[in-house]
């Protein structure tokens, strides 16, 4: 008799496009909403609980969040991937050492970076921007997250392969669980306890420990469609470069995220001062929460396009990248239109300060100027890296994140200062967005043409 264990991953197939899509997406959707609301509560709670300068200090942190999140998403990324691939290919063997080895990768990846990155906190926050009034809030909040970052890094893996092999309800509750807690313990340990911004870094933590357990809890049972066996934890050097290949452009992305947002709080601090940093940090996080809207929906169309990309279904992988498109692009012109039309009244559930106020709103209008292109390019880059072609789907991140913006980061501010800072981001959407037409309609064409049997620069899986 066939059970969920036995059919889960199966509907990839054959369901409607559009109707699975919503079921995979809207999950991942809310994850990942909540995620990034999470991240704009702390913000919130420093701000108002903490000062302007904590809001700054939080800000230097990004880079640093940025290259945690870069090695999670190397491992997390493309075991999702990777899992749905090999699903469609019908070995389920496969797949469940794909599970092993996110775990056992994840441990050792987060074990390095953690050990290195407390070893030198100082000097690396100094490098990223911070000022002697800015580093102790930095640093405070720094060595209770990097304390953490294995459990981070297991977690976060965990939810990915979670969502790839047919659970993806079970992901969104893992994260969900980490929300509600951590908003709670926000409360708790910033203004009741009155523990600042280290309230905050082990709020996080700890929410993360409580879904790291459901998570493990999920895969320890037998009836999960995949789950822990023994055997599948040593590391296959197959899989890991797998999984490293197709997870190299996220991890690419978010490397050069972290790049760039190091050059621009340098620029910021430069031309701006602390306050200006402070803004950016604000704009981010609101930014921040469409941009993980459109990512869970490129979570929902990876197993989907991976499935049928790996069963050489072109109709369905087509129909689910123009689906995904769509959704992405009103996404971001949603979150422009808002953001141009109530800057203020966002930028006050983070700061009572009139200054700093002033700064972000108008760094925000100049950042926003081409954001509804940006769902466009987002989707497409993660079309790529769905199907394996990772030297596709690393250039369109590059673009994006270092190829255009880096020249204009470094021209723009000596001719128009720190507007010169935020009118760089919108150019290099618009040049991005337009490289990545460019780029996906050929491969189509290729598609068409019988590329989809013959796709060269997919990894070898």
């Amino acid at each position: 008799m066939n059970n969920t264990r036995d059919t889960a991953p199966l509907v990839l197939g054959t369901e409607k496009i559009g109707k699975l899509l919503m079921r995979y997406a809207i999950p991942a959707i809310i994850a990942m909403t909540a995620s990034s609301l999470y991240n704009m509560v702390d913000s919130i709670f420093i701000g108002h609980g903490v000062g302007p300068l904590a809001i700054a200090g939080l800000a230097i942190t990004f880079p640093f969040m940025n290259l945690a999140a870069a090695f999670g998403s190397l491992v997390g990324v493309g075991a999702s991937t990777l899992v749905a691939i090999k699903l469609g290919q019908k070995d389920k063997d496969g797949a469940v050492h794909v599970l092993g080895n996110v775990v056992m990768l994840n441990g050792i990846i987060g074990l390095i970076f953690m050990t290195v990155a407390l070893l030198f906190l100082d000097p690396i926050l100094l490098f990223f921007g911070a000022s002697p009034d800015t580093l102790p809030y930095a640093r405070e909040y720094m060595q209770v997250i990097l304390a953490g970052n294995l459990i981070t890094h297991i977690y976060m893996g965990l939810n990915e392969v979670l969502r790839a092999s047919g659970y993806p309800q079970k992901a969104m509750a893992a994260t969900l669980t980490a929300v509600i807690v951590n908003c709670g313990l926000d409360a708790l340990f910033i203004m009741g306890f009155g523990w600042g911004i280290r309230g905050a870094a082990l709020a996080t933590i700890a929410a993360q420990i409580i879904a790291l357990g459901f998570e493990l809890h999920h895969f320890s049972r037998e009836k999960s469609f995949l789950h822990f066996q023994k055997g599948i934890f040593g590391l296959k050097r197959q899989i890991v470069t797998g999984m490293l290949a197709i997870g190299l452009s996220p991890f690419l992305m978010n490397l050069c995220a972290c790049f760039v947002v190091i050059l621009i709080n340098k620029s910021l601090k430069t031309y701006g001062g602390d306050l200006a940093i402070g803004a950016y940090g604000i704009v981010n996080r609101i930014i921040f929460l469409f941009i993980m809207i459109v990512m869970g929906f490129n979570q929902g169309m990876q197993p989907i396009a991976g499935y049928n990309f790996g069963a050489r279904l072109f109709d369905r992988l087509i129909q689910v990248l123009k689906y995904t498109t769509l959704c992405a692009i009103t996404v971001t012109t949603l979150g422009f239109l808002i953001c141009q039309i109530f800057p203020r009244t966002i930028i006050r559930m983070f700061t009572g300060d009139s200054d700093l106020i002033d700064i972000a709103e108008h760094g925000m209008r100049l950042i926003l100027l081409f954001f509804p292109l940006v769902g466009f390019q987002m989707v497409s880059s993660s079309f790529f890296q769905s199907i394996g072609m990772a030297g596709k789907a690393i250039f369109l991140s590059l673009t994006r994140q270092l190829i255009f913006l880096l020249p204009c980061l470094l021209i723009l501010p000596h001719y128009w200062g720190t507007d010169g800072v935020w009118g760089s981001i919108p150019v290099a959407d618009f040049i991005a967005s337009i490289t990545t037409g460019l780029m996906l309609g050929w491969q189509l064409k290729k598609f068409k043409t019988g590329g989809l049997n013959n796709a060269k620069d997919s990894v070898a899986l």
